[in-house]
């Protein structure tokens, strides 16, 4: 019978209230354990027991489940260790109760790292078997040298052991046992010069003595499958029957030498998954054709083979096959005494979003409907992260407000629990309490980190704890530890009534002591790539924003963020005690700044304007990185069309004399261009130099006069020029811009930079560069037929991009899309269209920047300039800008019918 929740039932006069227990601890796995084992013991022993037997059911089989870093491979060490030598057994686990064959543990692990297949997990259990008995299996050694030489005709089995290292964990055993195997059936069938070299023959003349029921070999005749086996195929699958010979072989060992082997099986989740089972139907066939061997699996899933579903994927399933595996009642990590007799499906530790709604629905009922509502149900298994302690309080304080007459509303149960903290520091030392405290500070941490943040001058107290099932490792990871999600919240948030508790005070000098840490990480790192600094930033701003830390090596990091132009997501919520959202301290605002920075690819410029002006209005940034903050507000309101705040804002940069100074000058030589003053944009342009990005701007400024080759050449050297700094989204910019003036010039020479403008870009977040390669790609394709090769609709693609450029508040680019637009329509000489477009571009620059583009556009369609248009301040006449873009024109009309 099932165990029963006390706490549940004394605690509500309703009676009508069924629960179920739900937690337990590794001395209860063990006790688990130890009945299983003794169960298979027993049987074995019974005098209806056979080895032999293919039908019985099986019973030599514990399944331990549960969520990856719950602890199931440590626990799994630790049951190889008890049964290997009783000092190793934990003193709470207790003396076991059997006694009879010897114990021989045989553990198998089958992660993916550990490279481990099927062959290996056979030739690991012959192995121990041969290191624990001392003498050869007759009837398995022959079929497995026969297999081996037949298979591996190169690479003797002694050779393979020795290579893999076998040999050095089990000794040298099996291969004298092996050899002694063979010379004792080649002396009973009289070949004594037939040993080891001569397998076949050997297994040939064997077979034929079995057949004719010799006397010779009465010893193997017992196993009454023997000669079939050695007649058939040496595959894998022949394989996966041989340890049926090897369960014989064992059974008929003599009383003072017999032993059972306990297989370990670990990492079970790697074999295959629910689509894939050839491996686990290799190792179903190994557990049921050992049935006097006992078997331990864990891993992250239940075994299925109980499921009748799963007929012919699986030799043999269903309840009937395994009665031990087909218990669907209540998932959850319980003593011993809670499970029923005979169940071998143990959860250990943490729930699946699957099993917490199971167990949520079955451990309160009436009249065997759940008791908590869905709803309620959703959210204290979403607030659980799976721990089954946190379930079990949820339950208990849902009957406290039942009984308190409180109809339970989410708001009620969305809360921490201090028990939980109690219980998790239950077996601590005082040194792992505070490392445990310390990396609740971190989303991930290494020991450095850890050893930092707690305080200590040791590493020790930080590895021990790493053992624990509580910290949950991910070795791809910058930070290769987390702490379980739940546990951290609830050291953050809930209540601390311990003894050694932490104040205010220590929390912040924790907080301190990481953060420190966290900018020395960052500022010894030397390696390529933006991931390190990331990461450092993401945590560094969230503690320094929760304990009111000063910026120190964040504001050196800030500027290291927005120096490459890459814009990875900063997202750094803002907690306050308060629940306050709002900007409070100088990281606070910074962490806004940055995450407004890294959003304003994704979203409309308006809004990108209203967060940094926000963010400025609260004057909490030192002077350096308000004027960061200013100087992005500048290029935002270029975007947007407005040109007088973008002026206002970037004169105010430039005068500061700060970082973004030579920034802020570039922007105004951008702002003279736009406004059509070419000649004060190169007189700014040429004292900008690197930082000011001199080249760019350059090109920005010929191609526009016609000068493609001019400024294509500038383009490239401002692409060289961050190549060699490292600065990726420059050198993605300037190819970007490259691209566009080259599509004008030549359609085929245009096609290389474009792809490479798409590489460049690819791992990056620029989204008006990438759309400035769109229209790249657009005037690429000006003039050919619709719907043929790359001339596909331009309109309809001009139309597309109109949409996103809307959508993404880049106003400023607009203009150039539909110059590209006026440049399809002047080479196929479509008057009508050219003159709709014309006017559609000088709608757009009548009132504001860029009016040069609808000149430009008039001298592609070699028509007037209206005499009412703003006046352009050309560096060169305008007569020869006209001709320039004409000829351009003209050249990819004749182009387009030479290739038609």
């Amino acid at each position: 019978m099932a165990g029963r929740d006390f706490r549940t039932m004394f605690g509500s006069n309703d009676h009508r209230v069924g629960s179920d227990e739900a937690f337990t601890n590794r001395e209860g796995q063990w006790r688990v354990f130890v009945s299983a084992l003794d169960g298979h013991l027993r049987h074995v022993a019974g005098q209806g027991f056979d080895a032999a037997d293919l039908e019985a059911p099986r019973r030599n089989l514990l399944v331990l489940h549960g969520i990856g870093g719950i602890g199931k491979s440590t626990l799994s060490r630790r049951l190889e260790a008890a049964l290997s030598n009783a000092e190793h057994r934990p003193a709470q686990w207790g003396e076991p109760p059997w006694r009879g064959p010897r114990i021989v543990p045989v553990r198998v692990d089958l992660a993916h790292s550990a490279n481990i297949d099927f062959e290996r997990v056979v030739l690991t259990i012959r192995l121990a078997v041969a290191a624990a008995v001392g003498r050869p299996m007759p009837a398995f050694d022959i079929a497995l040298r026969r297999y081996w030489d037949r298979t591996y005709p190169n690479q003797s089995l002694d050779e393979y052991l020795r290579r893999d290292g076998l040999m050095a964990r089990f000794g040298q055993a099996l291969p004298s046992q092996m050899q002694a195997a063979l010379g004792e059936v080649a002396q009973g069938l009289a070949l004594p010069g037939m040993l080891g070299s001569a397998v076949g023959q050997l297994t040939g003349a064997l077979v034929r003595a079995l057949r004719e029921h010799r006397r010779s070999v009465r010893a193997l005749a017992g196993c009454a499958l023997l000669a079939d086996v050695l007649e058939g195929d040496t595959d894998l699958e022949a394989l996966s029957y041989y340890p049926h010979l090897l369960a014989w072989e064992l059974a008929r060992l003599p009383a003072g030498k017999r032993i059972t082997p306990v297989v370990l099986l670990d990492t079970f989740e790697d074999v295959g998954d629910r689509t894939q089972r050839d491996k686990e139907r290799l190792l179903q066939r190994l557990v049921w054709l050992m049935p006097n061997a006992f078997f331990v699996v864990t891993g992250r899933n239940r075994l299925q083979w109980a499921d009748p579903a799963l007929h012919g994927q699986l030799d043999w399933t269903g309840p009937v096959a395994w009665p031990g595996l087909a218990d669907h009642g209540l998932p959850a990590p319980r003593t011993a005494e809670a499970y029923p007799d005979g169940a071998r499906q143990i959860l250990v530790g943490d729930f699946s979003d699957e099993d917490r709604e199971d167990y949520l629905t079955r451990r309160l009922t009436i009249d065997g409907r759940p008791l908590i509502d869905p709803t309620l149900r959703r959210l204290i298994a979403a607030r659980s992260h799976g721990l089954p302690l946190h379930l079990d309080l949820a339950v208990m304080r849902f009957l406290e407000l039942r009984r308190a007459g409180v109809t339970p509303q989410p708001a009620d149960l969305d809360v921490d629990f201090p028990a939980l903290i109690v219980r998790t520091f239950a077996d601590l030392t005082s040194d792992e309490r505070n490392v445990l405290r310390g990396v609740s500070l971190l989303d991930a941490f290494d020991v450095t980190l850890a050893t930092a943040s707690s305080g200590t001058d040791r590493d020790g107290p930080v590895l021990r704890l790493l053992e624990r099932p509580l910290v949950t490792h991910t070795p791809i990871g910058l930070w290769p530890y987390h702490l379980h999600a739940l546990i951290r919240s609830t050291l953050r948030t809930a209540e601390d009534t311990t003894d050694d508790r932490w104040s205010p005070r220590d929390w912040r000098n924790a907080a301190e002591r990481a953060h420190v840490a966290l900018g020395r990480q960052w500022a010894e790192h030397d390696g390529p790539g933006r991931r390190v600094l990331i990461a450092c930033l993401r945590q560094g701003l969230a503690l320094a924003a929760e304990f009111h830390l000063d910026l120190r090596w964040l504001t050196e990091a800030a500027w290291q963020y927005v120096s490459d132009s890459v814009w990875e997501p900063l997202a750094v919520p803002l907690r306050d005690a308060d629940g306050e959202t709002r900007p409070r301290t100088p990281a606070d605002a910074l962490a806004e700044l940055l995450s407004t920075l890294g959003r304003r690819q994704h979203e409309h410029r308006s809004n990108t304007a209203d967060r940094l002006a926000a963010v400025l209005d609260t004057r909490l940034l030192p002077e350096e990185l308000e004027h960061m903050a200013l100087y992005y507000l500048a290029k935002v309101h270029r975007d947007l069309g407005d040109s007088a705040a973008s002026r206002t804002a970037m004169q105010q940069v430039a005068d500061g004399g700060g970082r973004r100074a030579p920034a802020a000058r570039r922007g105004l030589a951008h702002l003279a261009r736009l406004a059509g003053d070419f000649p004060a944009a190169l007189s700014v342009a040429r004292t900008l130099g690197w930082e000011g990005r001199q080249n760019r701007v350059l090109g920005d400024i010929h191609w526009p006069h016609g000068d493609i080759t001019g400024a294509a050449d500038h383009y490239e050297r401002a692409r060289n020029d961050a190549e060699q700094r490292g600065i990726a989204g420059e050198r993605a910019t300037s190819q970007a811009h490259r691209a566009l003036a080259l599509a004008f010039a030549d359609p085929t020479t245009a096609d290389g930079d474009i792809a490479l403008a798409h590489e460049l870009l690819a791992d990056l977040t620029l989204h008006a560069s990438s759309l400035t390669v769109h229209i790249a790609v657009l005037i690429r394709d000006a003039g050919r037929s619709t719907g043929v090769d790359r001339g596909t609709d331009i309109d309809g693609r001009a139309r597309a991009l109109r949409t996103e450029l809307e959508s993404a508040g880049l106003a400023s680019i607009g203009p150039l899309l539909e110059l590209a637009v006026c440049f399809h329509h002047a080479v196929r000489g479509d008057e009508e269209n050219l003159a709709a477009a014309v006017g559609r571009l000088r709608r757009l620059t009548d009132e504001s920047d860029q009016a040069y583009l609808g000149d430009i556009a008039c001298f592609m369609g070699d028509l007037p300039v209206p005499p009412d248009g703003r006046a352009v301040r050309w560096l060169e006449s305008e007569e020869t800008v006209r001709r320039r873009w004409r000829t351009l024109v003209l050249r990819r009309t004749a182009g387009d019918r030479g290739s038609r």
